[in-house]
């Protein structure tokens, strides 16, 4: 392990890169989809988005992720499975080899643009891409200088992106041709092997979420709108929970769909765009999404009616994890610039696989802490490599795949905003009801935005709660357009016995996998099964 910076210098390597006339700097969406289609990545859809598609990797693939281990890692970095150290010296010389095989390209595209849409905390990020159609997905998904701050643009974090550079895990270190790798102390994202445009916009928010925490703001995996009376709400969720479409609500005004910083002044969104799940998509269910896919937007993966180029939005012969990047500005009456003030409710977004857990919750600040480390959800098919059908899971905070530090920075981070502006959690299965995957159903999104909304809007402030006896949560008894039956999951199973064998299963998994985290009491006692009102 390397403490001190080796010889080379990777800021001069790569200015040395952009020196090349074959290089494309700052390109509007016009002229990249025209370079896209004459170069042949890429084809143009009914609707007017660009389609791309990823091939092999149709999805993340979190195993082929590392960080550079040295001096300014070794001792903040949460080393493990998610986070995997990478000698630096293999990634010098990897870094050499990809800005080689750069230099013999024909043509590169670049985009100067920034993370982060408070300029407080924002971060300037220089992304050098072999495919047009990945230049055009970065701008539409992150936050677009203006030309007044070009002049001056200097990038503090470098994505140098060679979808076609194959690792050779012998040499290089890596565990296979594919490789995410983030080094803080040259300031760079590697990545090579995949054509998965989404591992840009992941691996700039496991940067800031190794950043922003030591400027006392909270990054949160977490989408955000706020109301016409100026109220804020947040919704974690991983992939697949409903981030996206629940904020993406008619009556609200969008902040953001996936990545938030909470800070002193309130919440700002870390992208300038939105990565909407296509799959199923319809304009009646989800009208501001379908309308937001047009020209300037980027399809991923959508199969296209080859004589009209009309997309198939249901057809899940690449893969179900079908997406499209848009600028958030694409969605009527978008927030801009994507910032809003501290929320009082917080909505924690699951999607139940056992079909167990009730549709909405009210919880305590005790069990507001403990969903919140557990972050309960399903992998939903496709958003990885190799999963096929939703499969239960722990992701710690609603984030692990993307969190550096240790859960416990991000759990007193999330506890101390909520006791400074007295915000309220909530938590919402979006999942199956009925019975587990396979049995019951997937949650109405009708109910669940009714759900969300009255919870929101204090709707839920003067009505009756009952303590669910499976988990020891505080359900409502009714809800605005909500039927009564939607309210207990317990009713709905035909089986009662079945119900009660799976609750109980989920207990057990919340409480093995809890058995990680080093927790005061009454926090482990919040758990399902143990918690009281």
């Amino acid at each position: 392990m390397s403490q001190t910076l080796p010889a080379i210098d990777a800021t001069s390597a790569l200015e040395t890169l952009l020196k090349s006339s074959k290089v494309h700097r700052n390109l509007h969406s016009s002229l990249l989809v025209e370079h896209a289609i004459r170069r042949g990545e890429a084809l143009l859809a009914d609707n007017g988005a660009l389609v791309g598609y990823t091939g092999k990797f149709t999805g993340r693939t979190p195993k082929d992720k590392f960080t550079v281990k040295d001096s300014v890692t070794t001792d903040l970095v949460h080393w493990g499975d998610v986070n995997q150290a990478f000698d630096s010296e293999k990634f010098d010389a990897l870094f050499e080899r990809v800005l080689e095989f750069m230099r013999r390209r024909d043509e590169l595209f670049v985009q100067d643009l920034y993370s982060g849409a408070d300029s407080r905390y924002r971060l300037p990020v220089r992304i050098i891409n072999q495919y047009a159609w990945h230049n055009l997905f970065v701008r539409a998904l992150f936050i677009r200088p203006t030309a007044e701050e070009l002049n001056t643009y200097q990038p503090e974090f470098t994505i140098l992106s060679a979808p076609e550079f194959l690792a050779d895990p012998q040499r290089d270190g890596t565990r296979s041709e594919a490789f995410i790798i983030v080094n803080f102390t040259r300031k760079i994202v590697l990545i090579g092997g995949t054509k998965y445009a989404g591992e840009m916009k992941k691996s700039i928010f496991g940067v800031m979420n190794f950043l922003l925490p030591q400027n006392n703001v909270f990054p949160m995996h977490c989408s955000a709108n706020v109301g016409k009376k100026g109220e804020t709400a947040i919704f974690f969720g991983l992939s697949g929970t409903g981030k996206t479409t629940l904020s993406a609500d008619p009556e609200r005004l969008l902040i953001g769909d996936d990545e938030h910083g909470w800070g002193p002044h309130g919440i700002f969104n870390i992208e300038g765009g939105c990565y909407a799940k296509c799959i199923g998509l319809s304009k009646q269910m989800e009208p501001q999404i379908w309308n937001a896919i047009r020209f300037g937007s980027v399809l991923e993966n959508v199969t296209l009616a080859p004589d009209t180029r009309v997309p198939d939005y249901t057809d899940t012969s690449r893969t179900e994890n079908t997406r499209c990047a848009y600028p958030v500005d694409y969605i009527e009456g978008a927030v801009i610039p994507s910032v809003g003030g501290h929320p009082k409710n917080i909505i924690f977004l699951t999607a139940d696989a056992f079909g167990v857990l009730p549709p909405i919750s009210r919880l305590n600040p005790e069990q507001a802490m403990y969903h919140f480390l557990s972050g309960y959800t399903a992998k939903v098919a496709g958003t990885e490599a190799g999963v096929k059908e939703p499969q239960p899971n722990f992701s710690t905070c609603f984030a692990s795949p993307f969190l550096p530090l240790r859960p416990k920075v991000y759990a007193e981070l999330l506890g101390r905003r909520m006791r400074e502006h007295s915000a309220q959690c909530w938590l919402v299965n979006t999942g199956w009801f009925g019975g587990p995957y396979g049995v019951g159903s997937r949650m109405k999104l009708a109910y669940t935005r009714a759900m969300v909304n009255a919870a929101i809007e204090g709707k839920l402030n003067d009505v009756p709660f009952e303590t669910d006896p499976a988990f020891g949560l505080s359900i409502p008894t009714s809800v605005p357009g909500v039927p009564p039956e939607f309210l207990r999951a317990r009713d709905a199973w035909s089986d009662k016995a079945a119900y009660d064998k799976a609750a109980a299963d989920l207990s057990a998994r919340f409480a093995k996998n809890f058995e990680r985290f080093d927790v005061p009491q009454n926090i482990r006692d919040a758990g399902p099964g143990r918690s009281k009102r």
